[in-house]
């Protein structure tokens, strides 16, 4: 039995070639939210999500809009085959924006010129690295990131799960604390595959510019609350949002203590809406107890449907 369910949506590096295609193929509420980003975005978002190349669809600029898309494309789909309302909503990142959109927070167009500008933004700021780090703790992870000070900027990214954090900042500050950690007996550190150094104050220019883009759209207060990456905390007004997505661009992603703190709500069951199974993933590290569902194809689409309907059948 269900008590209160939470639906996420995956950051950037969930996307693949191929993404979405079965679903658009068979779901008219799927292919409308395609056909929407081609035309409202003025390149072919499907195609690139269903055909690629790769190295196109890697591109930042390309990357956001295309995941975006996806995910709110299944949760249509979802929403076609079981009318279910969740108790909160958090997105990865870039997943906050088709969060909002799930929650209400704003219309379909207005979330991908948003994503669009958000990429072309965070795109445009070059310089800087990230790697993630696996089974660092506490101590070593401070100590790395001090010892990475000495040389320049280094600072927390993304804090994905109890054993993953992810690092970012100036390249040889990060590629020192690194060598620190390793050093010093973590077994992991990955440098990411990303064009710049996200969620670090590389980014902080791109946030500013953000910011007066984002006094120009329409938002709405909301009833489905949305817990937001800078804070992990509960934000339902229209005001807050239009604040927390400029400073989303350079802050550290709190994604275990947004997870947590569903948990703490009461939040026994999660769905992750969109490509991929990435966050289903770190919940297992973050709350093994809970149980996660992935809605990212037609197949996990109808297992996920028949499982809920079995849950709440039992209410």
């Amino acid at each position: 039995m269900v008590k209160k369910i939470a639906f996420l949506f995956p950051g950037q590096g969930a996307q693949s070639v191929g993404m979405g295609k079965d679903i658009y193929d068979i779901c008219e509420s799927a292919k409308n939210v395609y056909d929407k980003a081609d035309s409202v975005l003025s390149k072919s978002i499907s195609t690139l999500c269903f055909e690629g190349p790769e190295d196109a669809l890697k591109q930042t600029v390309n990357t956001q809009p295309c995941i975006v898309t996806t995910s709110i494309a299944l949760l249509e789909a979802f929403r076609a085959e079981l009318n279910i309302s969740p108790d909160y909503v958090a997105g990865h990142s870039l997943g906050e924006y088709p969060a909002m959109y799930a929650a209400g927070v704003m219309d379909l167009e207005t979330t991908l010129k948003l994503i669009q500008k958000r990429a072309d933004l965070m795109n445009s700021s070059t310089g800087g690295s990230m790697s993630a780090v696996l089974n660092a703790s506490e101590d070593v992870l401070k100590a790395g990131l001090e010892e990475g000070r000495k040389i320049g900027y280094v600072d927390i990214a993304n804090y994905n799960s109890p054993v993953q954090v992810v690092i970012t900042g100036d390249t040889e500050a990060v590629k020192a604390a690194g060598e620190y950690m390793i050093a010093n007996g973590v077994r992991r550190v990955v440098p990411l595959p990303v064009s710049g150094a996200f969620h670090s104050k590389f980014m902080q220019e791109a946030g500013v510019i953000f910011a007066e883009f984002v006094k120009e759209v329409d938002l709405s207060d909301v009833s489905i609350p949305v817990i937001t990456n800078i804070d992990a905390k509960i934000t339902t007004n229209a005001e807050d949002f239009r604040s927390k997505m400029p400073q989303q661009i350079y802050s550290s992603v709190h994604w275990t203590q947004t997870i947590q703190n569903m948990i703490e709500q009461g939040v026994d069951t999660f769905v992750e809406i969109g490509p991929g199974k990435i966050l289903s993933g770190l919940n297992k590290k973050i709350a093994p107890e809970a149980v996660c569902y992935s809605v990212f194809d037609k197949a996990s689409l109808d297992s996920t449907v028949a499982s809920l309907k079995e849950q709440f059948a039992e209410v």
